[in-house]
């Protein structure tokens, strides 16, 4: 499918789509002579897939290493890569390719937005989360000490390669957690979503169906807003808890366990608020809990809070500002809720965690 804009890319979408790379160098890759292919380690093979590709198609590829997880978005990982596209000679008419998780394709895409003040940029997710989410859009960023991506730059990709076959090799923890994305897209805009996975909470029977469904929310949001001044901002549904949540934990939970719980916060927020019933609220709580993914999260709720409003997503004055639904598939943005109502929404999703 092709995300609209400015700059419009296709998604390529399902078993065996990482044969399509090679095809790229003569269309949105062309004039490319050179190529970094960015991955963590655990990943060198399908990278050196990747690079072998590239070469045959007379592209000079060559692979570099980055850590594992969250661990590669820093300052230092993106400066070392700077130094080896230095040394590489890479030049504006050349590619960076990112393979793996969110957090690679998140680094790569920042680098890329960055080096010679922007070099094209290929996303091949390995991961449901980097399929549905953050390969797609041109999102691109690092985190600090103050918070999650708080540095960063939008830089689309001229392609996104998800091949649906190496999700069978997927942990399975790392599946769920790329289903707190899909399910969210089901809640703010295609109820289908969210009747597949009803059916089948795995989402295994019908994984190409759900990440293509999901990537086509994604797509419409991304076309009409790429900098994320407007419905795009819908696409954070459950993640300004959920980012909290992983800085507090420092990233010792997974994006997607973290989202699930924001995504049932938020949803007892909407109830407090009267926007949406208590079955919507329950419907929330039930699914995702259903899915295998958490409901819960004992913490310290000065310091979530503290967090909250530093994210990057919070209203300039300092307000903490909520996607919410009023009504599912109809997202709104709740700003400075009532702070009864953000403690209710707290205890809701803290006691018994």
């Amino acid at each position: 499918m092709t995300v609209p804009g400015p700059r419009p890319y296709d998604v390529v979408i399902g078993p065996g789509a990482r044969h399509e790379l090679g095809a790229l160098t003569t269309t949105v890759l062309a004039g490319a002579a050179r190529a970094v292919v960015v991955h963590a380690a655990p990943l060198a093979g399908q990278a050196g897939a990747v690079v072998e590709t590239l070469q045959t198609a007379g592209v000079a590829a060559e692979a570099l290493v980055v850590p594992d997880g969250e661990a590669a978005k820093t300052a230092e990982v993106a400066a070392g890569l700077w130094e080896e596209l230095g040394r590489l000679g890479l030049t504006r008419s050349d590619v960076v390719v990112g393979v793996g998780g969110g957090a690679v394709t998140d680094l790569a895409g920042f680098v890329a937005a960055t080096w010679n003040r922007g070099v094209r940029v290929v996303q091949v997710p390995t991961s449901l989360l980097g399929m549905v989410d953050a390969a797609v859009g041109g999102k691109t960023g690092i985190n600090t000490g103050a918070g999650k991506n708080l540095v960063g730059a939008f830089h689309p990709p001229v392609a996104v390669i998800a091949d649906t076959d190496v999700l069978a090799g997927l942990p399975e923890a790392e599946y769920r957690s790329g289903l707190a994305e899909v399910v969210k897209c089901g809640f703010i805009a295609d109820g289908a979503v969210l009747d597949l996975l009803e059916l089948d909470p795995t989402g295994r029977r019908d994984t190409d169906e759900l990440i293509e469904r999901a990537v086509q929310v994604k797509a419409a949001a991304v076309g009409a807003d790429l900098h994320d001044t407007g419905v795009r901002e819908f696409l954070n549904y459950g993640h300004t808890l959920g980012h909290a949540v992983e800085r507090v934990e420092d990233f010792g939970w997974r994006h997607g366990e973290a989202v699930a719980v924001g995504l049932v916060f938020a949803a007892h927020l909407a109830g407090r608020a009267g926007l949406l019933s208590r079955g919507e609220v329950e419907r929330h709580s039930r699914l995702i809990a259903t899915m295998g993914l958490p409901t819960r999260y004992a913490g310290d709720w000065d310091r979530i809070q503290a967090v909250m409003r530093r994210d990057k997503k919070k209203a300039s004055s300092g307000a903490l500002r909520f996607v919410v639904l009023d009504g599912i598939g109809n997202p709104t943005i709740l700003t400075d809720p009532d702070p009864a109502w953000l403690d209710a929404a707290w205890a809701a999703v803290s006691e018994a965690a």
